[in-house]
């Protein structure tokens, strides 16, 4: 593992007999990945990571964004694993068919039982990969389709290797009962709704202690941010400014995101005011409300989770005396919706909760007639998706892409239907990113 400050490259005898620390510059390294069990980080893996989730650091992030980012980073080191199991498997049944038989004299029932044993154990193996939801949809469906193939192999060279080769029924028998169940497995593993949810690596506990262990060796972590606080200090205003109100109002259904905007100056390059469902920032919260308010043409967009509470948002903003009831102003939910994750075929971080499924009964029919029945069901499933799984970087392209595609709602766009006969006018997004 290579130091982060002096860039020498020290094994781990070398760590080990220096205690931790650098062979030449004596600096003390944040992890020891021999000792970190099946997440293993590294001291530049972890300053890449932060280097690329904050853009070289010209961006706050948050720390779940962060928890979100090393999760997926090293779930994706373990694709390349997959592409390399049908070779593995393919080498070691000619290993083992080939020596056994040289070493058995040709006993045919010793090979078949051996080659038996071997794909059972392989093909065990690769439907707990395909099965972990510690791993990714994307990893998950490639060794469904490994145990496929795998089956597809063993019916064919095992068949023909019985009939042509060692003539044994026995062997015959064995091929195509192992085929057929490793094609049944990968194809029923397939075809399983709970393919697309996914769990994190590691906890949020272990995920804590290692960003702590960062601080303590290599200082602060500069770009990430603290919780919103609540600060309830009205702020004053020049009444020139008072006069002037937003034509364009983000409302997120957290006050996590809406600080990560602020502090991202969106608000200032995209001319927008931010708040939180919840009222953040709290002073100047009533001062930013009372000038929308006086915006005839004021666009609303609506920014939150894809769980039955982010998706009661634009609802609550329609209907609350504290928002924009019986105010004839146009809201567009940016996302996320389940429609938009469904379409997006499995390239979110989707998670399942029964506190999730259970909230989204509890749905209102308001709610319920702008979804469609299929999101609806994904809701009930107990799926979600949060915001923060996204980077900063992505996050604000697709909020600035949603915000400038629909500068026009009357226009033709495809990318918006209407939804709801309550009044506003709610546009949602078709897409999400």
């Amino acid at each position: 593992m290579k130091c982060i400050k002096c860039g020498t490259d020290n094994k781990l005898k070398d760590r080990t007999a220096n205690k931790g620390r650098c062979v030449k510059c004596n600096h003390p390294f944040a992890f020891e990945p021999t000792s970190m069990g099946k997440a293993k980080i590294t001291d530049p893996m972890f300053a890449k990571v932060l280097s690329e989730i904050s853009g070289n650091n010209s961006l706050f992030f948050t720390p779940k964004q962060l928890f979100y980012f090393l999760n997926l980073r090293l779930g994706s080191k373990s694709f390349a694993s997959v592409f390399s199991s049908l070779f593995v498997y393919l080498f070691w049944s000619l290993v083992i068919g080939f020596g056994l038989a040289n070493f058995t004299s040709g006993n045919q029932e010793i090979v078949a039982l051996a080659l038996f044993i071997f794909n059972s154990f392989y093909i065990f193996n690769i439907f707990q990969n395909s099965d972990s939801q510690k791993l990714n949809p994307k990893i998950r469906r490639a060794n469904a389709r490994v145990l496929q193939i795998i089956g597809i192999i063993i019916l064919g060279g095992g068949i023909s290797a019985s009939i042509l080769v060692i003539t044994s029924f026995y062997a015959f028998t064995l091929s195509v009962i192992m085929g057929m169940v490793s094609i049944y497995l990968g194809t029923q593993q397939l075809q399983n709704p709970g393919l697309s949810t996914q769990e994190f690596l590691f906890s949020q506990n272990e995920f804590e202690n290692w960003v702590n262990r960062w601080r303590q060796i290599n200082g602060l972590i500069i770009k990430i941010l603290p919780s919103p606080r609540e600060d309830n200090t009205l702020t004053t205003f020049n009444p020139d400014v008072t006069a002037y109100s937003f034509d364009r109002l983000v409302v997120c259904d957290r006050a996590t995101i809406a600080q990560l905007l602020i502090a991202n100056n969106f608000h200032f390059e995209n001319n927008c005011a931010i708040l939180s469902i919840t009222g953040y920032p709290q002073g100047i919260f009533e001062t930013m409300m009372q000038m929308l308010r006086r915006n005839p043409d004021l666009k609303v967009y609506a920014l939150h989770d894809c769980s039955p509470q982010g998706i009661s948002l634009v609802h609550h903003l329609r209907t609350s005396p504290k928002w924009f009831q019986d105010n004839n102003i146009a809201i567009i939910d940016i996302g996320i919706t389940p429609r938009q994750i469904i379409a997006a075929k499995g390239r979110m971080f989707i998670q399942y909760s029964p506190e999730s499924a259970q909230a989204a009964k509890k749905l209102t029919g308001e709610i319920r007639q702008n979804l469609s029945a299929e999101e609806i069901e994904f809701l009930e499933s107990g799926k979600f998706v949060e915001l923060e799984s996204f980077t900063p970087q992505k996050l604000i392209q697709i909020l600035q892409k949603g915000i400038a595609g629909n500068q026009n709602i009357e226009s033709d766009d495809s990318g918006l239907f209407l939804a709801g006969d309550t009044g506003n006018d709610m546009y949602v997004v078709q897409s999400f990113g």
